[in-house]
């Protein structure tokens, strides 16, 4: 990794990090970058991993100081969670890299589409069941285990449909993917597929702006970075897909 790249990548982290705060879809930018930089495949999914791992323990001591969200309403979420992401990271983490980057950049459109579309306001939201809560966050922790990226959206999103307000959807959203994170960089690190400098040089700057943005929260500021989100998941998931 070349001086450049690797400012590319620290730069890229911030505006990662900070997105991941308020909304999400950060890591549609930094696995990208990193394969750019020279860390392809799946060794930029598990590396990008120990990059969102930091940066949501960062947005979360944020949100923590703030004393949003309770634990009932964090544990209910992150059990099935968590149980899914294992499921997803030992899955994926079979997979060659060819077959991991076409997967990547096949599933960057929709997410695209989920970054842009905002849901409407609810006033009133009546809770879910529990069975309900389980199957649903079962089966995003499988997806945020095996492909990370967009997978805050979609939290945030549901949550949102479960009647949580934004703001406490967004911290919760950060706790949650700190505890599936945690497991899938152990299954990644047992497999070897991360890669530490830039895990480390990417977790500093998602770092900064993860816990900005927490501070930030939903302000309004992620209309100015997602024009440049937006054109980068689009010239990036052509590439991966192989279009050029």
């Amino acid at each position: 990794m070349t001086p450049f790249e690797a400012l590319i990548i620290l730069a890229g982290g911030f505006v990662a990090g900070f997105v991941n705060a308020m909304a999400g879809g950060g890591s549609l930018l930094t696995v990208p970058l990193l394969s750019l930089g020279g860390v392809a495949g799946l060794m930029a999914n598990g590396t990008n991993r120990v990059a969102v791992l930091l940066q949501n323990g960062s947005s979360g001591y944020g949100y923590f100081r703030r004393r949003i969200a309770r634990r009932s309403q964090v544990v209910p979420i992150l059990l099935p969670m968590m149980v899914g992401g294992l499921i997803g990271a030992l899955l994926v983490s079979q997979v060659d890299d060819d077959m991991f980057e076409r997967i990547f950049g096949v599933l960057m459109v929709p997410m695209l589409v989920l970054s842009l579309w905002k849901p409407p306001a609810i006033d009133e939201a009546r809770p879910w069941p529990l069975w309900a809560k389980f199957v649903v966050f079962f089966a995003l922790g499988v997806y945020a285990g095996a492909i990370q990226a967009g997978v805050g959206l979609i939290l945030l999103m549901v949550l949102r449909r479960a009647g949580y307000d934004l703001v406490t959807a967004n911290a919760i959203k950060t706790y949650v993917i700190l505890g599936v994170t945690t497991i899938a960089v152990g299954v990644f690190a047992s497999k070897g597929q991360i890669v530490w400098i830039p895990a480390l040089v990417l977790a500093s700057g998602m770092s900064v702006g993860g816990y900005v943005g927490s501070q930030i929260a939903v302000d309004g500021g992620e209309r100015v970075i997602k024009p440049v989100l937006v054109a980068a998941v689009i010239a990036l998931s052509g590439r991966m897909i192989g279009l050029y």
